[in-house]
């Protein structure tokens, strides 16, 4: 049976992808994941034993991590601090884990001669303007904006310096925004539905202009798979669903899929550094790969989603209170 080592397997992305593989290959899949605030051993409820092994561990932490690796056929890399608001007021950990934490995975993969897919996002681009036509491709130069995209491009560079200087058998994906089950509450979609749901209202950040390239979360996973088994070796991909959305249309559009007014939504001040808009050009995944997204219809992704966070609330309760306080304390 093929093993697959899946960091930050208790995640938002990464328990998505958990999920799809059980549902499409027969592989034995071993989550390594530190169970920060945003990790959630509930989001792996109901999967077999013997098709899934849980350890608790900091990728970080390279005694564990080299025999792990020495165990797998391959490595799909998706742990990481990745909430920008964290990131402004404490980039230490961001650091930590997505810098130190990839040198680790990649040095035991470079030992042992394991495959590696590593996941990134779109935000190691910086911003388009609005009225910009364009859109990031593999070629695009790095622009990072934030402590958390920033340490994602240095992560990504040393990813392409190991598969040039060692050989090591890495591929690398940039993804835009993630959306769907099993996604923490201070995220943008899931804190707008989990408001209304407790009877409060969405916030958006100032005019709600910023402009983000929705993705429905198991799209991305079929994409990381096709990747894994079919990319070509030292090569990124950008993974995409042609769903700009501006974010003032993402909160009118969750009140009318939940039943309230488009305006039952409250402004507030706006992020720092707030990037403007994210495209993703997916011409060379789907062109070389032949992916094509299931869920092209945000619409339909975000009722689908709506109706998970409604049917799942003793999964997120807990943690809304704190979130919001969070926020609360900020301005936000």
């Amino acid at each position: 049976m093929f093993r697959l080592l899946v960091t930050g397997g208790a995640g938002f992305i990464g328990s998505n992808f958990v999920h799809y593989l059980l549902r499409h290959t027969d592989y034995h899949v071993v989550v390594l994941d530190k169970l920060t605030y945003a990790g959630n051993p509930a989001s792996l409820l109901g999967i077999p034993e013997n098709r899934l092994t849980f350890i608790q561990g900091d990728i970080v932490d390279a005694e564990l991590v080299r025999p792990l690796v020495s165990s797998v056929d391959a490595i799909v890399h998706y742990a990481a601090e990745s909430h920008n608001d964290n990131s402004l007021s404490n980039p230490n950990p961001f650091l930590h884990t997505n810098v130190i934490g990839t040198y680790v995975l990649l040095e035991a993969a470079r030992i042992h001669g394991t495959r590696i897919h590593h996941i990134s996002t779109d935000e190691v681009y910086g911003d388009l303007e609005l009225d910009d036509p364009a859109r990031f491709t593999e070629a695009t130069p790095y622009n990072p904006s934030s402590p958390y995209s920033s340490t994602k491009a240095s992560s990504d560079m040393l990813v392409r310096a190991w598969a040039r200087s060692f050989n090591v058998a890495a591929t690398i994906s940039n993804c835009s925004n993630n959306y769907g089950p099993y996604q923490h509450v201070e995220k943008f979609i899931p804190r707008q539905i989990t408001n209304i749901l407790v009877g409060g209202r969405p916030k958006l950040y100032g005019r709600g202009q910023n402009v983000r390239d929705w993705i429905y979360a198991d799209d991305h996973s079929s994409a990381v798979h096709a990747i894994l088994t079919a990319g070509r070796i030292g090569e990124t991909y950008l993974i995409g669903a042609d769903g700009e959305r501006d974010n003032k249309s993402v909160v009118e559009l969750i009140l009318k899929l939940m039943g309230r007014d488009a305006d039952a939504y409250d402004h507030v001040p706006d992020r720092a550094g707030h990037d403007l808009r994210y495209a993703i050009d997916s011409t060379k995944l789907r062109h070389e790969l032949g992916w094509r997204p299931k869920y092209d219809d945000f619409e339909r992704g975000l009722s689908k989603t709506i109706d998970w966070y409604r049917t799942n609330e003793s999964w997120w309760s807990a943690s809304k209170f704190a979130t919001e306080a969070r926020y609360g304390r900020s301005g936000h």
